[in-house]
Parts: C-alpha cells; structure tokens; sequence
C-alpha cells in the first residue's frame, strides 16, 4: 500500500472469552474511521490466536439477530515487522511466499480481556517500535488483573469495594470465613476477564460454589466481593495535550429482571438496560466522581484512553468498580456515548486517539 495518508492497522479479535466483543467494536471503527485521513488495514487475531487479514468492511463485524461475529482461520498468516528497523507488515501465504500489506504507521488494538487488553499485544508492539492507541504495558497489566487493580487504587488513597481472593487451585472452603465476613450480597468473578463475562451475583450461601465455578471458567483467579448498594456511575478519560480530561458522567440502570449489567444486558438485550449519557448527578457528588476517575487513571499510568466505573451510595460515599483500558468502542457503548454528550463525535473521538498515538514517542516515556 503506498499512499501519503498514514495507515493504521486495525488489530481485533483475539484469544479471550472477549473474541466477539472485540469483532463487534472493531466494525464500529472501522465505519467511522475517516478514509480521507487514514490508509486502513484489518488484521483479525483468531480465537486460536493466529493473526490474519481481516475485511475492512463495517459490515462484517456487526451483530445480527444475536449472532456474535467471530475472526475466521484462515490459510493465511499476517506477519509484523521482526525487528525495529523495520515498518513492513507481511502476508505468509500458505505455500510459504511472503508479501507486502503495508507500512504501518500506528496500530489501534482493540483487543479485550487477556492476551491484548493485558498488557501482552502491547509489549509486542513495543518490542518493535510500533505506536499505538491505549495504555502501556504496566498500566494495561494493572487494569486487567482486578487484584493488583486494587491494590493500586488504595495505595493512591482511592476507596475500592471489600473483596477476598481465591488464587488458583484455593477452593471457597480455604477461605469461606473471610468471604462470610464480608457479607451479604456478593459478586463473584474472574480477575482477569471483563465484559461481565463470568460474573455471578450471590444473594445466598448456597450459590457461592456454583458462581466460583463459572468465574472459573474464564479465569483461574477468581475475585469474591462484597456488593455495594447505590448507582452505577461511569466515566471517560482521554488523554489529550494538556493531560487527562473527564466526560460528563453516564449510568447505567438495568430492567427487564436483570440483577445487574450482565453480558447479554450489554450487548444482546438493549431493553434490559437504560444507558443514561448524560445523568443528573447532586451537585457535590459530580466533581467528586470526575476527580476520582482521574486519579484512578493516573494511579495506574493510563494512556490514551480509559473509562472509570464507581459506584454512589444514597448517602453520596463514592466506591471504585474498576478502571477499563480498553472500553467498549461501539458507537452505541458508554464510552464514546459519554463523550457525544459532550459534543464529541464518534468519528472525532477516533481521530483524536489515532492523532495522539502517532504523536507519541516509542519506547519509555
């Protein structure tokens, strides 16, 4: 590809249970990706993880009549540069003959959960000075493990939920008096996966193995925690010239019998939910919330982008949920729908990200 536009490569997909997601955020960018601005290339990552190239088409990567779009193999494989001397992204075809795809300028991962939201994609691309749109590989690290997560968040005096940890291979029995403790009702979930994939919400004793076991099938680190009563607030955070800056703040209240924003809620079910961007927070409680999501995203050494999940009690105490490094970027996800409410547009949003990756130095900042 040779063109005086810089080319973006647009990397999705992926090993996670997150595959879809990802598909599905993908399709959204790439319909909005300026074409006059930018020469794009679609490298899809199978669930194997195999990486090949991808249609660029919006189209492809929609979800129709709740059918989960998905990278398919393919005899093909897309080759990134071997070291840092080089910009040439390859094709290996089948019989072994490489050619060109193009000379990447930056890369937009929009990858999920482990093994691309985690640290890993981005350490790969910094091995051969490759920019890209999103944290670094300490910050993506930090925000995917929710355990570590929090110890962050606390040591930058940030107030975060009750929890207790089951490492790998410890059963609920080793610690079912500190989960007791922590009382009535819980959340259990993967440490290390995101799109409400493997949560469970636990009103009774009972239910505790049965939600441990599903955490673990996304993750053999499973988080127990206490759940808060109050609001579910959000925040974006972008990165932009002069630091980090705040959305207006969106909620999230969920109906049609859901107990909380589950997975199909988000992304199967769009009348379980109501997605409120803006929402009308006390005039004390709003300052506090945007001030909390940046200092949630800068504990942790974010970049580029982050949305910032907390939760308010009635009585205006503010809790820290999580903090997201790669949020949801569909046009109808909270964290380009807060920033419309405050006048950017989806098609800005990514200009914006792409603009200031590529501004970026490589290597350590």
């Amino acid at each position: 590809m040779s063109s005086s536009k810089p080319t973006v490569a647009v990397l999705f997909g992926g090993r996670s249970s997150e595959h879809a997601v990802s598909c599905a955020t993908a399709g959204g960018v790439l319909e909005a990706i300026d074409r006059d601005r930018w020469d794009v290339v679609a490298v899809g990552i199978t669930e194997d993880g195999r990486w090949v190239p991808a249609s660029d088409d919006a189209r492809d990567w929609r979800i129709r009549d709740g059918a989960l779009p998905r990278v398919a193999a393919d005899d093909r494989t897309v080759l990134p540069p071997r070291d840092a001397t080089e910009r040439t992204w390859r094709v290996l075809a089948k019989d072994g003959r490489a050619s060109a795809l193009a000379d990447v300028d930056v890369v937009l991962p929009l990858l999920h959960g482990p093994f691309g939201e985690d640290g890993t994609i981005q350490g790969a691309l910094e091995l051969i000075d490759v920019r890209y749109v999103g944290s670094g590989v300490l910050a993506s690290a930090v925000g995917m493990d929710k355990v570590y997560m929090k110890i962050v968040l606390r040591a930058a005096g940030l107030p975060v939920t009750p929890d207790v940890v089951l490492n790998p291979g410890e059963s609920p029995d080793a610690k079912r008096a500190e989960i007791e403790a922590l009382g009535m009702p819980l959340f259990v979930k993967p440490a290390r996966a995101g799109s409400s994939m493997g949560i469970s919400k636990v009103s009774e004793w009972s239910q505790l193995d049965a939600a441990v076991a599903a955490a673990l099938k996304h993750d053999p680190k499973v988080l127990v925690e206490k759940a808060v009563i109050g609001r579910e607030i959000e925040t974006a955070v972008l990165d932009g010239p002069e630091g980090p800056v705040a959305s207006p703040a969106g909620e999230i209240v969920t109906g049609g019998g859901r107990e909380f924003y589950d997975f199909e809620a988000k992304y199967l079910d769009e009348a379980a939910v109501d997605l409120r961007c803006p929402t009308v927070l006390p005039d004390d409680v709003a300052p506090r919330v945007a001030d909390m999501a940046l200092r949630a995203f800068q504990a942790v050494g974010a970049e580029s982008l982050a949305r910032v999940d907390v939760f308010v009690a009635e009585d205006g105490t503010i809790t820290v949920n999580e903090i997201n490094t790669m949020p949801g970027f569909t046009s109808t996800s909270m964290y380009p729908r807060m920033w419309a409410a405050a006048g950017v547009t989806y098609p800005e949003l990514i200009e914006t990200l792409l603009t200031g990756a590529l501004a970026r130095s490589v290597g350590l900042r």
